[in-house]
């Protein structure tokens, strides 16, 4: 029986109030499993990054795909996330005979697609997109850090915890903030 070559695809960072927003596709390889593949929230940091290695190396292809922070402003969250879908899976180096969609909406694909609410926790595909989305996007979070330091983006991924909110008060709105966030919005309008 042939293997019909499906990618599973993901994003990360939709609720953060900085950075772009990171999908992943990947392919795996039926003939090289790897085990212990989860959605990437219910990992440790460390089974994360050791995952993400042994993605790269047994996957039959992966890429990724993102939308910055300008375009989350200009189209919104939903649909800057599809286009980082969709960059994602034209990335790829072979091309998806159907896909696995983390979530309940369909970015516009070249193949046949489904989407799967919780996918990421039920489909290997998907949760192997989820790891390699969410290591690249905590590692530039960190990078970010270190570019705008004083917010706790290496800490926080951009989340709009407690600490961040106070950063954003008393420092201000940086250049990779999303303006069209409401706490962000809003800190804005009171200039």
């Amino acid at each position: 029986m042939t293997h019909i070559r499906v990618c599973g695809i993901d994003e990360v960072g939709r609720g953060p109030l900085a950075g772009a927003v990171v999908a992943a596709a990947v392919i795996l390889d039926p003939a090289n499993p790897i085990e212990g593949l989860a959605d990437s929230k219910k990992l440790s940091e460390k089974q994360r990054e050791r995952l993400f290695d042994l993605i790269c190396d047994k996957a039959l292809a992966w890429s990724l795909g993102r939308a910055e922070v300008e375009e989350i402003d200009r189209l919104n969250i939903l649909q800057a996330s599809l286009l980082a879908m969709q960059r994602a899976v034209e990335a790829l180096p072979m091309a998806p005979q159907h896909a696995l969609v983390d979530g309940n909406k369909l970015p516009q694909l070249p193949c046949s697609a489904e989407a799967i609410v919780g996918g990421d926790g039920s489909e290997a595909c998907i949760a192997a997109a989820s790891i390699i989305a969410k290591v690249t996007r905590d590692r530039e979070m960190v990078e970010l850090d270190a570019l705008y330091p004083g917010y706790g983006l290496a800490r926080h991924k951009g989340y709009p915890t407690k600490v961040h909110l106070e950063a954003l008060r008393t420092q201000g709105v940086s250049p990779v903030h999303r303006r069209s966030f409401g706490p962000v919005r809003r800190l804005l309008e009171q200039a």
